[in-house]
């Protein structure tokens, strides 16, 4: 009767330490996927600019159309790319980052265009949305930091021992990080 207690109490402090293991798990994704909605929260902001952005372009000068045309279809591949919270894969994370930075890269080259135009400079609703526009960079660069922030120590609560054996068993696995674009270890050329 006592080993009987004493077995029935050993399995119950597993089970409870088990239970508590998952929990902290549990709490620690979930601490991740609000990062992530935040991420995706600061892209959709820049995605909602844009339009407004191209029609005062657009109502303001004639300019290049490719350009013009490349922001669009870049807006519309950036969103059209999703990732769910629970499959931020190395692979599903690069193929989100691939589709914003080419958004970047339209955009990036839509104000250089811009910048031909010396109305623009005058116009207070260009102004008004680039400067949303800068702010809205440095959220998404904010949000990205912040979301790398959070996936540190998920990943590592879940890849030590005996928390590893937990989380392969209730199906947990590593986030991956944001990086930096190919290419951003280089400076940019500056030339006048």
């Amino acid at each position: 009767m006592k080993k009987t207690l004493i077995l029935i109490v050993a399995v119950a402090a597993i089970v409870l330490w088990g239970i508590s293991i998952y929990n902290k798990m549990v709490q620690a994704e979930e601490t991740v996927s609000q990062a992530w909605g935040n991420v995706e929260n600061a892209y959709q902001r820049r995605a909602d600019l844009i339009p407004n952005l191209l029609n005062i372009v657009k109502g303001a000068a004639e300019y290049e159309k490719s350009t013009y045309e490349a922001v669009v279809n870049a807006r519309a591949a950036a969103t059209q790319t999703k990732i769910d919270a629970n499959s931020l894969t190395e692979e599903n994370l690069a193929q989100f980052q691939a589709a914003q930075d080419q958004l970047s890269s339209s955009l990036s080259r839509l104000l250089v265009t811009v910048e031909a135009y010396p109305e623009f400079k005058a116009n207070a609703n260009f102004r008004e949305f680039q400067a949303q526009l800068e702010g809205t960079e440095n959220r998404i660069n904010t949000e990205r930091n912040r979301f790398n922030d959070v996936v540190k120590p998920y990943n590592t609560f879940i890849r030590k021992f005996p928390q590893s054996l937990f989380a392969g068993v209730f199906g947990f696995s590593t986030k991956a990080y944001f990086k930096a674009a190919a290419g951003a270890e280089n400076a940019p050329s500056v030339q006048f």
